[in-house]
């Protein structure tokens, strides 16, 4: 349609899904009209590398929705910032203090107490009440918040005193101001990022909404900071990403310094969640690759409790992590970026002013590369019981190139220890009517469905 071009097409809230539909007849690369702009949509791997590596020259700047431009103050997160020296010099202070090698190890005690708190949970509800399934996400969520807010803070927080709101906040509101409101309110649409010509036209309900959500967020972050500023002021050090931030930039404004500790909590809390909840259901759901993967783990571990270092001699855990990152890719579609120089993807001409979609989902989708791509099948990543490593360049969970998540090692790390000591502690199973259950909400993969399990502990090797 001339003037909407293919926004009609695309009402279901699930674009990944409509961009792999329109590849079977286009191909893995094609343009699309969303109303005043043109896009290019990848859906290979190949296509989508060659975007993200080989062209990233010409393809480095980010292309924001409205609603997201406002919460990241205008790009002032590094992860939607533009390739430039804000985001090499904020990736760098991320890199040395808190995600890269040396940094994990030494956050490595708080990544183990958080898991065996949660193992320790489980045990708790299941003990209380064992004919009830559980509510894995809850349990999982607030484990993973109090890591992240740890890390960036150096404490985990059960409430703060909020001026602007004239009330003490509990952890879960604090939960909800700084993670929850915004990973549902940057799904907000605003027609106007679609008709940039219109952008003087009113759009109260979503500027309400949005300024409301960027406004909660900015207060309960300060009230955060300040408390540990009051720390840092009595001369008490601690391990955290705002004591290394102070220390070694003195010079950062306020605004600065909330958006770079909120970004750390916000991500730290979403997408390890994602790919670990879906790890735990398809465990849950299929008892046999269940079964094999407790095996393993008996076989390597004996009664030890699995670690971090035990990783390596896993294959079929890493198998079950990888798969789950290719069948349920935490990140769909990738932020869309701007081709801000004439160009060429697969051998086809993308001029300036061009956005282009990588459909992460059409990628792990592609028959070319998996047999039967909807089945979770792990073993797809084994070769003779050894882990196929090479299989994962077939896949872009993370991103790809200079812009890869720079979480990649933690999220692997927290993902895969969680989902051992998991199983190595209970045999799961679904709750009845849940095995259907795979719908996600809108454009992301996070499941609509909360995974609610049965879990039966396990006897340390009596089984």
């Amino acid at each position: 349609m001339p003037i909407i071009g293919n926004l009609h097409q695309l009402k279901e809230k699930k674009p990944q899904q409509a961009f792999t539909r329109w590849a079977e007849d286009y191909g893995p690369i094609y343009s699309i009209k969303t109303g005043a702009s043109t896009a290019v949509v990848l859906n290979s791997t190949e296509v989508a590398k060659e975007a993200m590596v080989e062209k990233f020259s010409s393809i480095s700047t980010r292309k924001l929705a409205k609603a997201v431009s406002i919460l990241s103050r205008d790009k002032k997160m590094v992860a939607g910032s533009d390739s430039g020296e804000f985001h090499r010099n904020g990736k760098r202070h991320i890199m040395k203090s808190l995600l890269g090698s040396s940094a994990l190890k030494q956050y490595r005690a708080s990544r183990d107490t958080m898991i065996d708190d949660m193992v320790s949970t489980f045990h708790k509800m299941v003990s209380d009440d064992p004919k009830t399934p559980l509510n894995f996400r809850e349990v999982f969520t607030s484990g993973l918040f109090g890591l992240s807010v740890a890390q960036a803070l150096g404490e985990d927080v059960s409430s703060i005193y909020v001026e602007e709101f004239g009330r003490v906040l509990s952890r879960d509101e604090i939960y909800e101001a700084v993670v929850h409101d915004f990973m549902w309110c940057v799904l907000e649409v605003d027609w106007r990022d679609f008709f940039p010509y219109l952008s003087w036209v009113p759009n109260e309900s979503f500027e309400t909404k949005v300024l409301t959500t960027e406004a909660r967020r900015t207060a309960v972050m300060r009230a955060l900071i300040n408390r540990q500023k009051e720390r840092i002021a009595r001369g008490e050090a601690r391990l955290s990403y705002l004591d290394y931030l102070l220390a070694e930039n003195a010079e950062l404004t306020e605004e600065q310094l909330i958006m770079l500790i909120w970004e750390v909590v916000l991500e730290a809390a979403d997408t390890t969640l994602v790919a670990t909840e879906w790890a735990m259901y398809e465990v849950a759901k299929n008892p046999e690759k269940q079964d094999r993967l407790y095996q393993e783990i008996r076989e390597v571990c004996g009664n030890e409790t699995v670690t971090e270092e035990h990783l390596p001699r896993l294959p079929y855990l890493n198998a079950v992590f990888q798969e789950t990152l290719r069948r349920h890719a935490p990140v769909p579609i990738l932020p869309p970026r701007f081709v801000h120089e004439n160009t060429s993807l697969a051998g086809y001409d993308v001029p300036a002013g061009t956005e282009v979609i990588i459909n992460v989902y059409a990628c792990h989708m592609n028959e070319k590369d998996w047999d039967e791509p909807d089945e979770w099948e792990p073993a797809r990543f084994l070769d003779g019981g050894r882990f196929r490593s090479a299989e994962t360049n077939k896949t872009i969970p993370f991103g790809g190139g200079r812009r890869i998540c720079a979480g990649m090692m933690q999220a692997t790390n927290i993902g895969c220890t969680s989902i051992a000591r998991f199983v190595q502690e209970f045999a799961w199973r679904l709750k009845e009517g849940d095995e259907d259950k795979v719908d996600t909400v809108h454009v992301t993969a996070y499941k609509l469905d909360p995974l609610c399990a049965y879990l039966t502990p396990r006897a340390r090797g009596t089984e």
